[in-house]
Formats: structure tokens, C-alpha cells, sequence
């Protein structure tokens, strides 16, 4: 009998602990996958760092490094700089890359360098118990906007795909979401071509995932699903913001 589906090597074997619907482990999956298939694993170094999954090196069987919060791109770089031939890619959620870890992302970005970025993007901070995020939607209810973010109060969410594609160092960012079967098809193919991309040392590349948090927006898994869809896509579209049309 053929085998259709089967566990990936670039995964270790251990259960993840994430929330019911949380898609986190599906990007992992992915992610690992992608490794395994481009028979890059034994030459790949990620960069922990931290929120909801700070202890990835618990799951992915690649070589893993931590970071500090927010520090996970300075630390790329370093790594990266010290092994040209090996593959290196960082995992972060919206508030450790878009708050704390501005600077280390736009300037990663600016400098053009050879690393690859998964970026989580479920709107909130889900390791810390809710609060408001860069990304959080206008009106989104959080533990610390209560009544729901306004603009005149807490700003605007944050576009992060479309403002590091300005930067010319960025050589190629995509946004996908993991709401259904045919997004996640097209967020592995973007996975495969942001590694691609560093292959050729071209520059920098960012994967954007949009995610869920049940737990924290209070929804069934789901539910959230569908939230995702109506609400998050319309703030942060799908696509292609640099890179349309790179050969790799």
C-alpha cells in the first residue's frame, strides 16, 4: 500500500503543547517539511525566540539556537555570518517581531541580510495572557484594550509585510493564513521559496502567517477559523509584497 501521509523527519517526537485550534503546529509541520524535502535539514540553524513558542528547539531536529525577546534576527545575523553555507531561519510571533523586535527586523531587512523570517501573526500577545499586540485590530478586545483598540488611544495595527517590502534589502515577503487547506498548499510553496531565496543569497526573505489564538480571542477553534477570514484578512491581505516575479 502507498503511504500518502507520513511523520516528517524534521520534526522530533515530542507532542506539542500549543492551545486546541492554534495553528502554530501546522507551520511547524510545514516548515519541517520543507527542510526534509529540499534535504536541507542537517544544514539548517533556527533561531528561537520568545512567546508561545519560545522552546521550538523542543520540536524542530534541526540545530536550534535561543534568543532573547525580540533579538532573534540580530542573532541570525550572527549566526548566519559565521556559517555562509548553512541555512538559517528565525520563528517569531507578532508582538516579540513587531514590538520589542522592531529595530532587530527593520534593520535585518535593511541590510539585506541572508536570513529567512517565519513570522506568527494571530493579532495578540498569546504567551502573556492576551494584551494588545502591533497587530491587533482596530476594535479587537484584548485584556489591555478592553473596550476594544482605538486609534485615538493605541494607534493603528501595524502592516509589517508591506513595510519591510519598501526596504531594498528585502528580496522577497509574502503573506499567507492557515485558515483552510489551499492557504496552507500556498504558505508551505512560500516556505520552499523563501529558502530558495537564501540558497541563493539573494537577501533577505519573510514568510508571514496569519494565525489563530482560540484561547485568547475567546473563540472556538473553529470559530476563530472564520474570524481569521472576515476580520484579519481584509487589515493584512494575501500575497505577494516583494518577490512576485523572482526565478529561484
Amino acid at each position: 500500500m502507498a503511504i500518502v501521509f507520513d511523520k516528517t523527519e524534521g520534526l522530533l517526537d515530542k507532542p506539542f503543547h500549543y492551545c486546541p485550534g492554534c495553528t502554530h503546529g501546522i507551520i511547524h509541520r510545514i516548515i519541517a517539511e520543507t527542510m526534509c524535502e529540499k534535504g536541507i535539514l542537517n544544514d539548517t540553524i533556527g533561531v528561537s525566540s520568545v512567546g508561545c513558542t519560545y522552546n521550538n528547539y523542543e520540536y524542530f531536529s534541526c540545530d536550534m539556537v535561543q534568543a532573547a525577546h525580540g533579538r532573534a534576527p540580530a542573532v541570525a545575523t550572527g549566526v548566519k555570518r559565521v556559517h555562509p553555507d548553512k541555512f538559517v531561519f528565525t520563528y517569531q510571533g507578532d508582538g516579540d517581531l513587531a514590538s520589542i523586535g522592531a529595530a532587530e527586523i527593520l534593520h535585518s531587512a535593511a541590510r539585506g541580510e541572508r536570513i529567512t523570517v517565519f513570522f506568527v501573526n494571530n493579532a495578540i500577545y498569546g504567551m502573556t495572557s492576551g494584551q494588545m499586540a502591533p497587530t491587533t485590530l482596530l476594535g479587537q478586545v484584548t485584556t489591555t484594550s478592553p473596550f476594544g483598540r482605538d486609534a485615538a488611544l493605541q494607534g493603528y495595527p501595524m502592516n509589517v509585510s508591506e513595510l519591510l517590502a519598501t526596504l531594498p534589502g528585502a528580496v522577497y515577503i509574502e503573506r499567507v493564513a492557515m485558515n483552510n487547506f489551499k492557504n496552507i498548499q500556498t504558505a508551505k510553496k512560500a516556505v520552499a521559496k523563501a529558502f530558495a531565496v537564501q540558497e541563493k543569497g539573494l537577501g533577505f526573505s519573510l514568510v508571514e502567517f496569519l494565525s489563530t489564538c482560540p484561547t485568547n480571542w475567546g473563540k472556538e477553534p473553529v470559530e476563530s477559523l472564520r474570524w481569521l477570514e472576515s476580520a484579519m484578512i481584509p487589515q493584512y491581505p494575501l500575497g505577494v509584497f516583494k518577490g512576485k516575479d523572482l526565478e529561484v
